[in-house]
């Protein structure tokens, strides 16, 4: 049986077929691309216009680049570590305050120029009726001192933005006299100046507080002295170990019971321990209450226990207990005359850098609003400013 070949007719070849009709089919598919995309680009024209007349072209333009924010990191600088605050009404409670204020390098170099600033740390109820003294004692000595005032919650400063005292009131709480919303004030105090890394030296005053010398004598006095100045002595009377509750042990023995004036200076080492102290002032919050005044004995307690070689057992603010009584006397415009001032001054015996010295006290209370105007005329010629 012969098979049978059948010859391809010319022109009829298959693979030539099936390319020829691929090729009817691209344009095709490539019109309908065409077609699609000319209707997305009509319909998108049409929603910008309508938007744009309907919201304005900086609206979109804002919606639109809001879309595609670069990611921005923080500025890892020094800056952020040595500035001070530039507002000091903060919104943080006292723990995160405490807790901020507790960090301390371990470094004691610095790696900027660092000029050493004294703190002074104004705790009031209101007003600063004497702040003309203290104007006068800062004039000239910008960048050596910063101010911090703890006043009461509802009052309301109106200074001019002159005064060194305009905005440097610090967020308040209300502090009861004997009791440790006292000593919060104070450690509030200590805790937003320990903010500025420049502020070495910190003084707690009250609003009936003067100086006592010029600047320039106060800041060396300071600067150079081997201790912190903090009442811390013994009293084995009824005001002093009398005071002491017997559960205030183990963290507190009798012995180490300690009495001295609240207003004190302290270093910058010992304003921290002060302020991440978490071991004694629970103690002393629950067991010394009245007549247990907690602010007599908490700091100058605490500080024997953690530091007691770092202070120098003395206030260096100046008071009268002469008239008797539970406070200091008070002095108003009669009391101002040159007498008293060389009685203020004058006849003291303390020692300094473990030397004898005739300055002991640096600053001076209690004085009313009417002592104002007697110690400005006489300031020139016995304070030195």
């Amino acid at each position: 049986m012969q098979s049978r070949v059948v010859p391809l007719e010319e022109g009829k070849d298959p693979g030539v077929s099936s390319r020829t009709n691929q090729t009817k089919a691209l344009p095709i598919r490539l019109l309908q691309l065409f077609v699609f995309f000319l209707a997305f680009c009509i319909t998108f024209s049409v929603i910008s216009i309508y938007t744009i007349r309907h919201f304005g072209i900086s609206n979109v333009m804002t919606t639109v680049t809001s879309s595609f924010q670069p990611c921005y990191e923080e500025p890892n600088g020094l800056d952020g570590w040595i500035k001070p605050p530039s507002n000091l009404m903060h919104t943080m409670n006292d723990k995160q305050l405490l807790w901020r204020a507790s960090f301390m390098s371990r470094r004691t170099e610095y790696p900027f120029e660092r000029v050493p600033k004294i703190a002074l740390m104004f705790l009031t109820k209101g007003p600063l009726p004497l702040a003309p003294i203290w104007e006068r004692f800062l004039k000239g000595h910008g960048g050596l001192y910063s101010i911090y005032v703890h006043s009461l919650p509802s009052f309301q400063p109106h200074l001019p933005p002159s005064s060194v005292f305009y905005g440097r009131h610090i967020p308040s709480q209300v502090a009861e006299w004997g009791r440790m919303s006292m000593c919060d004030a104070e450690r509030r105090l200590l805790a937003n100046a320990l903010l500025d890394i420049s502020n070495e030296w910190f003084i707690l005053l009250s609003e009936s507080c003067i100086p006592l010398y010029n600047f320039t004598v106060i800041y060396h006095y300071i600067m150079k002295s081997k201790y912190s100045y903090m009442g811390a002595f013994d009293d084995p009377g009824p005001f002093g170990r009398g005071r002491y509750n017997d559960n205030m042990a183990p963290e507190v023995n009798i012995t180490q019971w300690r009495k001295g004036s609240q207003w004190f200076e302290v270093n910058r080492k010992l304003a921290i321990t002060i302020v991440q102290d978490t071991t004694y002032y629970p103690k002393f919050k629950e067991f010394c209450r009245p007549a247990c005044y907690v602010d007599e004995h908490y700091f100058p307690t605490m500080l024997t226990i953690q530091a007691g070689k770092l202070i120098a057992n003395r206030s260096i603010t100046w008071v009268d207990w002469s008239r008797g009584g539970p406070h200091p006397a008070t002095f108003g415009r009669a009391d101002i005359t040159e007498e008293f001032m060389k009685r203020m001054l004058e006849s003291h015996r303390c020692t300094y850098n473990n030397r004898n010295s005739s300055i002991c006290f640096l600053f001076a209370r209690k004085f009313a609003p009417s002592a104002m105007e007697p110690l400005l005329h006489l300031a020139p010629k016995f304070l030195g400013f």
